[in-house]
């Protein structure tokens, strides 16, 4: 019989193992995303269940998110959190910018209950959706990625002119969708924004571009 630390351990294993393949796959081919998002919605619907209490209970987590977010020149109106789980992005951004409206998207249908449980607070908003297809009117002045892989062209064309995108991975290089900050520059160089800060925060790293 197989002990339960050990299946977890197992399923840790293989969960990072998918993602670090999920995100080289979709830095490099943005349209292997399309092979990739059921196994990945299934995964996160089947871990949503306790993701707070495993993953997500470590304030430290969001420091390169927070380390970011200091360096925007001004409030955002309206922010976009892609892959917000079960909203600790969105939940951080709405508390600090009170007159901001915020979204928070995932394909993962059981990662939104579980955010939606946790507010009624109308700023905030959480949404099953796929930012590969997400309509790009009527634009952001903010979109977070906090441990997720990016989509380049999409971010570019989810921004308002001004606008800002963090890529945050809350443990640095461990974190199993962990981009670099090289290939993050390159990438968004590529959709015509510019980098304004890449370091590192906490126990994780940060990097943040502007659309002119």
């Amino acid at each position: 019989m197989t002990a339960p630390a050990t299946r977890d351990s197992g399923r840790r294993r293989f969960a990072q193992r998918l993602a670090r393949l999920v995100c080289r796959a979709i830095t490099r081919a943005p349209w292997s995303w399309r092979l990739f998002r059921r196994p990945v919605t299934r995964f996160f619907d089947a871990v949503a269940g306790g993701w707070d209490e495993r993953f997500a209970s470590d304030p430290r987590r969001l420091e390169p998110l927070t380390a970011a977010l200091d360096l925007l020149p001004a409030p955002p109106r309206r922010v976009l959190d892609v892959g917000t789980g079960t909203g600790a992005g969105a939940f951080l951004i709405a508390d600090r910018w009170p007159d901001a409206e915020v979204t928070g998207i995932d394909v993962a249908p059981a990662m939104i209950d579980a955010a939606r449980a946790k507010t009624s607070d109308p700023r905030v908003r959480f949404l099953v959706a796929d930012v590969a297809t997400l309509d790009t009117e009527p634009g952001y002045d903010l979109i977070v990625l906090l441990n997720m892989p990016p989509f380049f062209e999409q971010m570019a064309r989810l921004l308002r002119p001004g606008g800002h995108v963090i890529s945050a991975a809350s443990r640095g290089p461990t974190t199993p969708f962990f981009v670099p900050a090289a290939t993050l520059e390159r990438g968004f160089r590529r959709q015509g924004l510019e980098t304004v800060a890449a370091a590192t925060a906490g126990p994780g790293t940060y990097y943040l571009a502007r659309r002119p």
